[in-house]
C-alpha cells in the first residue's frame, strides 16, 4: 500500500515548484496548503505537518504556477487589522497601503473623523480598515467597478460595519456632497508602458492599474476637488507610485493644500497627505 504524502513534504516539494514563480515560494505553499486544509497558516505550522496531505492541494499549486495570486485562489486577503474577500476583477490589498490608515491615525489622534470618504474603494480596503479603528466613525465607498462593490459590501457585512458603510458606483469625486473629516484613496498610479508582473498585469484589472503615460491622470482628476470636500481639520491621505511625491505634493499646492509624504515599510515614498 502506498504511504500518503505528508503535508510536510508536499511544502518542500511545491516550495521548489514555485521558485520559478514567486519570490516567496515557501510561504505561497503554506497559504495554499493552509487553505486546501481550511485551517491557518499558524495552526499547519505548529500541529499540521505530520499531517496527510489533501487531494486539493496539488490543483491550487497548479494554479499559482500560473502566476494566479494566492489572494484569488484562497479568495481572501488580511489588511491592517481585518480580513476581506477578494476575487477577479478586484485589486489586492498590498501591506504598503496600510501606510495610509497609519499616516490618518497619526494626523487625528486622539480626535475621530466622523466621516470617511474612500475613492476607488476596491474591496472595502480603506474604508473598512479605517471604520475598524474608529467605532464611531460612518463612510462612504466609491468605486467605478459594480463587481469591486460587489465585494465591498459583502466585507461590510462579514466585518458588522454594514450600518456604518455605505458603497456607491460613481466616477471618483463626481456627485459627492458634503464634507469629510478623511478622504482617501489608492488611485491607479502605473504609467502605461511600466512592466509589470505577471501575476499583477495579467490578472489584476487594468482600470485600477493604469493611470495614463505618466500615473499621474487620475490625481489630475482627484486633487482639485478635495478643497470643496474635506471639512475644516481633515485631511486627504492619498497612495502615490514612489517616484510621485513632488508632483502629487505640486497638485494639492496649487489648490492651496499643504501637503506632507510619508514612507512605507520599505522606506519608499508611499502617501501624500493634504490638508
Amino acid at each position: 500500500m502506498r504511504q500518503a504524502v505528508t503535508v510536510r513534504a508536499a511544502l518542500a516539494d511545491a516550495a521548489r515548484q514555485l521558485e520559478a514563480v514567486s519570490d516567496t515560494p515557501r510561504l505561497d505553499a503554506e497559504l495554499l496548503m493552509a487553505h486546501a486544509l481550511g485551517t491557518s497558516r499558524d495552526m499547519l505550522l505548529l500541529g499540521r505537518l505530520d499531517d496527510p496531505a489533501p487531494e486539493t492541494f496539488a490543483a491550487l499549486l497548479a494554479r499559482r504556477r500560473t502566476h494566479e495570486p494566492i489572494a484569488y485562489i484562497t479568495g481572501t486577503r488580511a489588511f491592517w487589522t481585518i480580513d476581506l474577500a477578494v476575487g477577479p476583477g478586484v485589486l489586492i490589498p498590498r501591506p504598503d497601503s496600510e501606510t495610509l490608515i497609519e499616516t490618518a491615525l497619526a494626523w487625528f489622534g486622539t480626535r475621530v473623523p466622523q466621516r470617511v470618504l474612500d475613492l476607488g474603494t476596491g474591496p472595502g480596503t480603506l474604508l473598512l480598515a479605517a471604520l475598524a479603528e474608529w467605532p464611531e466613525a460612518r463612510g462612504l465607498g466609491v468605486d467605478a467597478s459594480e463587481a469591486a462593490l460587489g465585494y465591498a459590501r459583502r466585507n461590510a457585512e462579514a466585518l458588522g460595519m454594514a450600518d456604518r458603510a455605505a458603497f456607491r458606483q460613481g466616477d471618483w469625486t463626481t456627485g459627492i456632497d458634503g464634507k469629510f473629516d478623511l478622504i482617501l484613496a489608492n488611485p491607479p498610479y502605473i504609467g502605461t508602458d511600466e512592466p509589470l508582473p505577471p501575476q499583477v498585469l495579467d490578472h489584476e484589472p487594468a482600470e485600477a492599474l493604469f493611470a495614463g503615460t505618466d500615473g499621474l491622470d487620475d490625481y489630475r482628476r482627484i486633487v482639485p476637488a478635495l478643497p470643496a470636500l474635506l471639512a475644516p481639520g481633515g485631511a486627504a491621505v492619498i497612495e502615490i507610485g514612489w517616484t510621485q511625491g513632488d508632483a502629487v505634493s505640486l497638485l494639492g499646492q496649487e489648490q492651496g493644500l499643504s501637503s506632507s509624504v510619508y514612507k512605507d515599510m520599505g522606506g519608499r515614498p508611499r502617501v501624500v497627505r493634504l490638508t
